[in-house]
């Protein structure tokens, strides 16, 4: 309604006023919590021989043993924050098997918690071994770098050649030996570019007896070059419907530069700058890539696996992407993963429907219901201005006979 008068476009502006007041609270932006502090890589400024993946064709040699210890914790470890997670849990009473190059079982910092098949306790090239450390690794030395599931058994499988060149057939025939087993989770630190029938089976069939299949979303780089001349493309398993697809990351939560590009990837873990131990000697080498984050992943669904043994792998799988650190491509939060208390809410998604477009709620309700209240606050806000202009105006206008209040101006 249109004031009449500048007596009563006061009580009117005050009317708004209060109910802007009274408005602001449920207004107000949502404001975000403090970012959280990434630890430094420090892993990448110790002088430590670094990890291949694979070996060149015509290489005789095996990689050579490290002389060198890490002399810190790598940010790796402080990310996961794996000293806290360990006292909820250290994966023991389940089975990681681990397809890669293999893993000698008597390297330094695996106990005897390594069982290999055949081919797979010969490790020329390491990186299994390296691997291995990072998802049942007890350490040593001084510096004691432990695995995410120090207390979890490993199944080492090959999955490539002696030098590290992965093979579908090599890859199918070890998802079915670690269904076999009865593996509890099943890491393949590979990636292959095209996609292979037998493979395919091989990962339903894992997944059908309960197993929860992590994959290396890309293969390790071979140089810094690499993804000018690779263009975008799916690896698989990492593709294969069910499988936890994972690429790696740097400690400021951003992709490495030289990393292959993909899609389709469920989380992103530490990969670069990572110590480890090799097959031979005692010392630590740095170890970069997918493959390692999966290897983190893998150890964390052990963790998962062991306190959660009546989950399927879509929940599990769920677990792991929900408690993840918010991102373009969600960080692993181990500790989060093993202590969260899920709402019922949080239906467990299968691992399929991740890369889809994240459906926008609706909220028009909840905006007419908005209006209604904004409308109910400026009319109880009049009505009280009202009231008050009553109990003032009324006895002063009543006492000058209802005569114009004198102005001073005759």
């Amino acid at each position: 309604m249109r004031p009449r008068g500048p007596v009563a476009a006061r009580p009117l502006c005050g009317a708004a006023l209060a109910a802007a007041l009274l408005l602001l609270p449920t207004a107000a932006p949502a404001v975000a919590g403090p970012a959280r502090a990434v630890p430094a890589a420090d892993g990448k400024r110790q002088e430590l021989p670094p990890m291949p993946s694979a070996l060149d064709a015509g290489t005789v040699e095996c990689t050579a043993a490290s002389r060198e210890k890490a002399g810190k914790q790598d940010w790796s470890r402080q990310r996961l924050d794996l000293a806290r997670v360990h006292q909820h849990g250290t994966g023991a009473g389940t089975t990681v098997a681990l397809i890669d190059t293999g893993v000698r079982a008597a390297a330094a910092g695996l106990g005897d918690r390594v069982t290999a098949q055949g081919a797979a306790g010969d490790d020329c090239v390491g990186h299994g071994t390296f691997l291995a450390g990072l998802i049942v690794g007890e350490g040593w030395g001084a510096t004691r770098l432990p695995g995410v599931a120090p207390g979890a058994k490993l199944l080492a499988l090959r999955g490539t050649d002696q030098h590290g060149a992965a093979d579908a057939a090599l890859v199918a025939r070890a998802v079915r030996d670690a269904t076999a087993a009865g593996a509890d989770v099943i890491a393949v630190g590979v990636a292959l570019p095209k996609r292979d029938q037998g493979l395919t089976a091989a990962v339903a069939e894992a997944i059908d007896a309960g197993a929860v299949v992590v994959a290396a979303a890309t293969p390790d780089p071979p140089n810094a070059n690499a993804t000018r001349e690779t263009p975008t493309r799916v690896y698989w398993p990492a593709g294969e419907p069910g499988v936890l697809s994972v690429a790696d990351m740097l400690p400021s939560g951003a992709r490495p530069d030289d990393a292959l590009p993909t899609g389709g990837v469920d989380l992103a873990a530490p990969g670069a700058g990572v110590v480890s131990g090799g097959p031979r000697g005692t010392g630590h080498y740095l170890g970069a890539g997918a493959s390692v984050a999966a290897a983190y992943t893998a150890g964390t669904a052990a963790l998962v696996r062991a306190a959660r043994p009546d989950d399927t792998p879509e929940e599990i799988v769920h677990r792991l992407t929900a408690t993840a650190y918010p991102a373009d491509i969600p960080q692993l939060d181990a500790y989060a993963a093993v202590t969260t208390v899920l709402g019922d809410a949080d239906a467990p998604a299968r691992a399929e429907t991740a890369g889809q477009p994240v459906t926008v709620r609706d909220t028009a309700s909840a905006d007419r219901a908005t209006d209604r209240a904004t409308v109910f606050v400026l009319l109880g806000a009049a009505g009280v201005v009202a009231v008050l202009w009553a109990v003032v105006a009324v006895p002063r206008g009543r006492a000058r006979g209802w005569r114009p209040a004198d102005t001073g101006g005759d």
